[in-house]
């Protein structure tokens, strides 16, 4: 049985409606990347009461993830990062059903990955795996809520199949992806997967407008926020294809 009680400071005065709320717990959700933003999403999904969470990542914790891998605890040194995730979603709400996939997402694996959930969280931070993971909502027809951090920037979307643009039209992927590693500053990290989170809320519930064809850039130097508006491009060859 499902206690109402804990969430309903969620749905009163100039919050959801109850109606949403149990939208919320009804929902099923796919985390893809328990690091850092990863976190961050998983914290705020579990708050909000979104009933079915599934978490992606075939790493495990090691002792320099340490400064945004924030639900991690420092005895999970050397554990997988989906094991410690669900640890810690089942002591803080043990109402969200559970699932995990201990995998590096890639074209073999992802059709039973992402089996059931309509909505992907891409916590991913290489390039590659961002790239791979918005051919595969394109082309399987998922919401995919899309969130990067660099130093003190952060960026977030929402891309819808048919409907908007895609993170290739943003940005067209480069024939040769060169590794870069950036700084992971928690700060940052944190706004950027809140952010994403209360795009899964106004998906789920309705509430507000989206970031469908609008990027949302956070500089955290300045503590300024920027839209920018973009749209499908008719030759992208990710839309062209799947979109």
């Amino acid at each position: 049985m499902i206690r109402l009680n804990k969430y309903r400071k969620n749905f009163e005065k100039n919050g959801i409606s109850l109606k949403s709320q149990e939208k919320l717990l009804a929902s099923k959700v796919l985390v893809l990347g328990a690091g850092g933003r990863g976190s961050v999403v998983i914290s705020n999904l579990a708050a909000l009461g979104v009933g079915q969470i599934k978490v992606i990542d075939g790493a495990v914790l090691q002792e320099s993830d340490y400064n945004c891998h924030t639900i991690h605890k420092y005895r999970n040194i050397g554990r997988a990062k989906v094991i410690s995730a669900k640890d810690w979603i089942l002591e803080y709400n043990p109402d969200v059903r559970i699932e995990l996939d201990k995998i590096y997402l890639d074209k073999t694996n992802y059709l039973n990955a992402i089996a059931g959930y309509d909505i992907l969280v891409d916590c991913f931070n290489d390039i590659e795996s961002k790239y791979l993971l918005n051919e595969i909502a394109l082309k399987n027809r998922k919401i995919l809520i899309h969130g990067q951090t660099k130093g003190f920037f952060g960026q977030v979307t929402t891309i819808v199949p048919k409907k908007t643009g895609c993170l290739n039209c943003i940005s067209q992927k480069p024939d040769i992806v060169n590794k870069e590693e950036y700084s992971t500053l928690s700060a940052v990290v944190g706004v950027t997967a809140s952010l994403q989170a209360q795009e899964v809320l106004k998906v789920i519930t309705g509430y507000g407008d989206p970031l469908l064809n609008k990027l949302l850039i956070f500089d955290g130097l300045k503590s300024e926020f920027k839209t920018l508006p973009y749209s499908k491009n008719p030759i992208c060859r990710c839309c062209s294809i799947n979109g």
